[in-house]
């Protein structure tokens, strides 16, 4: 049978169920590994944990379980490629956007870590990633210096999705203001839209946020700075053997390009060289974060195919 290289793309945030790959197959969430099938390989795009009809919430940012899921897809793909006339070559080409890119470097230690009996890491491509979680990215959310509507929801999404798995907090009301601690984890509940946690939510973090909960986000202790650690280790606790491009655009109003900046130094400390690739200014939809998404995907499969050729 043909060998086809399989590409490994994991999403960026979403907060309702349909916000996943297998729910949104011609819309922006699928576009990019559609595209890359599209240039000829075995392209795979995994739902994480609680998003589309997986049951349960989804653990957002957590870096465990979206690298399970990817493997998880990965396993089944393989599975699958011998009905459509393939086999899927051991290499595996891994890219994500967003929180996708903390996903792709987790799912890329894993296979170089040899996880997966079969699959091994061909090369990574993380694009626009919260690399340093609760270092970069939340001093820029609570300095101001990210845009005011999405920091809201990423303090939010933060403290109700990590309080599930680690008992961030006992009450609501100890870290969010009223009205909305009685309704804001309502609103991460898998059934809520992207437009209702928009009107949900107030426009500025001093009418969400208690002074408990931002000095909680500012000098995360306890259960949260621990599994803060975890999440912010993508970067730090590993040296690829495989070719990595980290992909950003300048000006990124809702990951901050410090997130880019620290992962590029902990990977040059541990002996490997990654080229950081600006991808300009260019916004989608008025976002240079979620145009970035879409500049960074073709040049992402010109260079998997360039590798590929080798």
């Amino acid at each position: 049978m043909p060998r086809l290289r399989a590409v490994s793309f994991a999403h960026g945030t979403g907060s309702h169920k349909d916000d996943a790959p297998s729910a949104q197959r011609a819309a922006f969430v699928s576009a990019p590994v559609i595209a890359h099938a599209s240039a000829g390989a075995f392209a795979v795009a995994p739902d994480y944990l609680g998003m589309g009809t997986g049951p349960g919430l989804h653990p957002w940012m957590d870096i465990g379980s979206e690298t399970t899921a990817s493997l998880d897809m990965l396993r089944a793909a393989r599975a699958f490629a011998p009905s459509t006339g393939h086999v899927l070559d051991r290499e595996v080409m891994v890219t994500g956007f967003s929180q996708g890119a903390s996903a792709a470097l987790g799912l890329g230690r894993a296979l170089q870590a040899g996880e997966d009996h079969w699959f091994r890491l061909g090369a990574l491509a993380p694009v626009s990633g919260a690399y340093d979680f609760g270092g970069a990215e939340l001093r820029a959310l609570l300095a101001g210096e990210l845009d005011p509507k999405s920091s809201v929801v990423y303090a939010a999404y933060t403290l109700v999705a990590f309080n599930r798995l680690h008992s961030v907090y006992d009450d609501p009301g100890e870290v969010f203001r009223a009205p909305y601690a009685g309704t804001v984890e309502s609103l991460f509940d898998g059934a809520h839209t992207g437009q209702e946690l928009m009107a949900g939510t107030p426009g500025t973090l001093d009418e969400l946020l208690t002074e408990h909960g931002r000095g909680l986000l500012a000098h995360p202790t306890g259960a949260l700075a621990e599994a803060l650690r975890t999440t912010d280790a993508v970067c730090t606790d590993w040296a690829p053997h495989a070719p990595v491009r980290l992909y950003m655009a300048s000006g990124d109003e809702q990951a901050t390009t410090e997130n880019t900046d620290r992962c590029r130094v902990a990977l040059a400390g541990n002996g490997v060289h990654a080229p950081v690739i600006d991808l300009g200014a260019d916004g989608y939809h008025g976002s240079r974060h979620l145009g970035s998404n879409v500049a960074a995907t073709p040049q992402i499969i010109r260079w998997f195919a360039a590798l590929t050729r080798r």
